[in-house]
This record gives structure tokens, C-alpha cells and sequence, in this order.
């Protein structure tokens, strides 16, 4: 390895470093309570689904536990959410970052989508503990595959951050549009509704959708007998996720003075 290299690659890790404890200390410089909400949000949203949905359905989804199969789905589409909304805004909330000439943005947008996949992922361990203490088993399954679908999810999510932060930083109006089109994702990406359940030819046209095959292989990791989509391919995710930061990135380092200078 040469020095050049190494000596670039210890300043990218402390731009890094430098910007996650930033982004962390806004998170919670807006009262002590900041970082209690950032985790109470998404429990409350998942105590007030498994309430609903066990009021009307049995204690089994799809062959898998339904407090479990909640909890799964949403901390996994509220990762993909939270890590591409906030990475999608993040440079046009870090300019004054750019004073300093080793900050580009795209360490901002990668920096904040690590931050959102922290928290969500704290918030999916409370979960799970939760419904431990309610004698319900949270051991996954199949721990790599569970990984493998997180990882991939946190990839789309990194990619589609990457490529409306630039729009959202040269065209600031398109960001009504943008997270706009997040909101049906919500309703097509299983997180509340079966999908092997839905008739065909609607579930082939959700496979479409590459976080259906990640939220499904993430509740295969934790419950091997779950009775996953068929055409279920991680390979499908991968692709969308690798393809995205691709772009991403080209898009990044071709308007990357324009970015800064905006």
C-alpha cells in the first residue's frame, strides 16, 4: 500500500468520523428527550400496527410469528426510508461543511445514511428485546441471509440518496416532489400486507419493486419456515443497489463543483 493511499484513505475515515459525531450531535442538541423520539417514533408506529393487525389476523403471518413479522418489515423499509430521505437531503444540510476543502458531499450523503441505519438498527434491537420480555423467540433463523438483505437494503437506500441529493441541491423544489414518491412505497413493498398473499398477476408486478425481495429475505433470516414470495432474488436487490450507487456517484463527481458552489 502506498503512502499516498494511506495517507488518503486516514483522512477520508476522519471526514467520516468527523461528520457522523456532527450529525449525531444535531440529532440531540434539540433537547435531552431528541434522541428518546428518534427511537419512540418507530416503536410506537410498530406497537400501534401489531395491535392492529393481531385484532384482525391470527398470531401467525405467513407461517411466522406476527409481532416478529412487523417489526422486521418496518425496521427494515424504515431503514431503507430514513437512510435515503436523510442521505437525499444531506449535502443541502451540510454546506457550511464545505469550507473545509476535505469534505465533499458525497461523504456527507454516505455519513448520514450510516447514521440512519445506526439508529433504526438500535431501534429494531429494542424491538426485538420487547417482544423477548413477551416470551416471544427473536433468534434469527438464518443470521447471514439476514444480513445479506439489511446490507442490500442499506445499498438502494445509499444509491437513491446519492442521486436525488443532487437535484435536491441544484433544484430545492424537487424535494416536494421527491419525497413525495416515497409514500406508496409504504403500501407496495409488503410492509404491511402479505405479499405471497396478494393475487396474481398484482404480486408478479410487485416484484418489480427490489425492496420487496429485501424486506422478504430479511423475515426469511429471522424464520426459516416463513412462506416467502415466490421469485424472491437477492441478486435482483444487489443489482438495483450496486446499479444506483453507480449512478450515484457519477452523478456526484459530475456536478460536484456545482454542488459545492450552489
Amino acid at each position: 500500500m502506498s503512502e499516498a493511499f494511506r495517507s488518503s484513505f486516514s483522512v477520508t475515515l476522519a471526514v467520516w468520523r468527523a461528520l457522523f459525531l456532527h450529525e449525531a450531535l444535531i440529532r440531540i442538541s434539540g433537547g435531552r428527550a431528541r434522541w428518546f423520539w428518534l427511537l419512540a417514533d418507530p416503536l410506537a408506529h410498530m406497537a400501534f400496527l401489531a395491535f392492529v393487525l393481531t385484532a384482525f389476523r391470527s398470531q401467525l403471518v405467513a407461517g411466522m410469528d406476527t409481532y416478529l413479522w412487523i417489526v422486521v418489515g418496518l425496521v427494515s423499509f424504515f431503514l431503507f426510508r430514513r437512510a435515503a430521505m436523510q442521505g437525499m437531503h444531506a449535502i443541502d444540510s451540510n454546506k457550511a461543511m464545505f469550507a473545509y476543502r476535505q469534505v465533499k458531499p458525497v461523504d456527507t450523503v454516505f455519513v448520514r445514511a450510516a447514521l440512519e441505519t445506526f439508529v433504526m438498527l438500535l431501534t429494531g434491537l429494542f424491538a426485538l428485546v420487547i417482544l423477548r420480555l413477551l416470551d416471544r423467540d427473536i433468534m434469527p433463523g438464518d443470521p447471514l441471509l439476514l444480513i445479506v438483505a439489511l446490507f442490500g437494503i442499506w445499498l438502494l437506500a445509499l444509491g437513491i440518496g446519492l442521486i436525488f441529493a443532487v437535484p435536491i441541491r441544484l433544484v430545492q423544489e424537487s424535494a416536494v416532489i421527491l419525497n413525495f414518491l416515497f409514500l406508496p412505497l409504504y403500501l407496495v413493498s409488503g410492509v404491511i400486507l402479505p405479499v405471497a398473499r396478494i393475487p396474481f398477476p398484482y404480486q408478479e408486478w410487485l416484484l418489480y419493486n427490489p425492496l420487496v425481495h429485501g424486506l422478504e429475505a430479511a423475515r426469511l433470516g429471522f424464520a426459516p419456515g416463513y412462506l416467502a414470495i415466490a421469485g424472491l432474488d437477492l441478486n435482483y436487490l444487489y443489482a438495483w443497489g450496486v446499479g444506483t450507487v453507480f449512478i450515484g456517484l457519477a452523478l456526484q463527481l459530475r456536478f460536484s463543483e456545482r454542488l459545492i458552489a450552489q
